[in-house]
């Protein structure tokens, strides 16, 4: 699994930190931190952090080893 989060499209709500706080983590007033290859046990976290993000800025790709479809 990949994280991707479109950096132009986040507005720094940080809604994704208050769900997946191990994942995500903003620093300063805009800066998002978060690891883009996380183990695959976080993709239930992950995946609410997804939904909660209110201007769609992350989206969940398959990556080439884990055996999922694109």
């Amino acid at each position: 699994m990949r994280v991707v989060v479109d950096l132009n499209r986040c507005q720094g709500y940080a809604q994704c930190c208050y769900v997946a706080p191990d994942d995500f983590a903003l620093r300063g007033h805009e800066i998002l931190f978060y690891d883009p290859a996380p183990a695959a046990a976080r993709r239930g976290t992950i995946e609410r952090a997804v939904q909660a993000c209110p201007v769609r800025a992350i989206s969940l790709q398959a990556a080439p080893d884990d055996g999922e479809a694109p």
